[in-house]
């Protein structure tokens, strides 16, 4: 790796503009990685929901070693929990994996029982947006498995951008591909996957706010249903 460099909004369009250029979705997104490990060294990190090890296979492969954050909010399924542990025994990643400074029962005793139910935003606050952006400040530039075909608010996401509330350049390598190139990659590479994907999760969250999608939903239906929720803040 070279030594990081400062990130810029500047830095972020430009190499957007570069890597969009490609066509290839593989290559695309190895570009993106190897680019921002050459820029940013060991200030880079890539994220983890650990539904599936695919961001994390493809940042081994551009970055062997690189950072990988994972969420751990204390109401997982225990399926994830196992895919964190079996993507970090098999895959050249670093895991990092960070914890609310509450436990749940301390939110609990603070905040009331059930939180997810009474104020969601309030919870993923607390759980993920809060611990994720302390865990951040010690690095220049993140990455995400965003994509765009995920929902209508992730439709517009660039390859590179500039992450203006961290203050931090935020690529999202696999922002322009289907969940059939997602399937086809996974195979291929025999790559560990949450077994809740193969029980109906299309998007795997926290257990009490997350169920299974019926067919033909938005893959991202059963995350806060019955709610007018659908982020939780990490990536708006």
């Amino acid at each position: 790796m070279t030594t990081a460099i400062s990130p810029t909004p500047e830095l972020a369009a430009d190499a957007d503009a570069r890597f969009a250029g490609i066509t290839d979705p593989v290559e695309q997104a190895l570009a993106v990685l190897t680019w921002a490990g050459e820029q940013f060294g060991d200030r880079f990190a890539v994220t983890s929901s650990m539904a599936d090890g695919l961001l994390a296979h493809l940042a081994g492969r551009a970055i062997p070693g690189v950072n990988v954050i994972f969420l751990d909010t204390g109401y997982h399924f225990a399926e994830t929990i196992g895919t964190r542990d079996w993507i970090s025994s098999v895959l050249p990643i670093t895991l990092l994996n960070v914890t609310p400074p509450r436990t749940v029962a301390e939110q609990d005793r603070d905040f009331g029982p059930r939180l997810h139910e009474r104020d969601p935003d309030l919870c993923c606050s607390l759980r993920k947006v809060t611990p994720l952006a302390e865990a951040l400040a010690g690095f220049d530039a993140w990455g995400s498995g965003v994509r765009r075909d995920e929902s209508a608010t992730r439709e517009h996401t660039k390859l590179v951008d500039w992450d203006a509330k961290r203050g931090m350049v935020k690529v999202n390598p696999i922002a322009a591909w289907t969940q059939d190139l997602v399937d086809g990659y996974i195979a291929e590479h025999q790559i560990p996957v949450n077994p809740l994907l193969e029980v109906g999760y299309g998007s795997i969250g926290c257990a009490p706010c997350t169920r299974p999608v019926a067919p033909g939903e938005d893959p991202r239906a059963g995350r806060w249903a019955g709610k007018n929720k659908v982020e939780c803040g990490l990536h708006t």
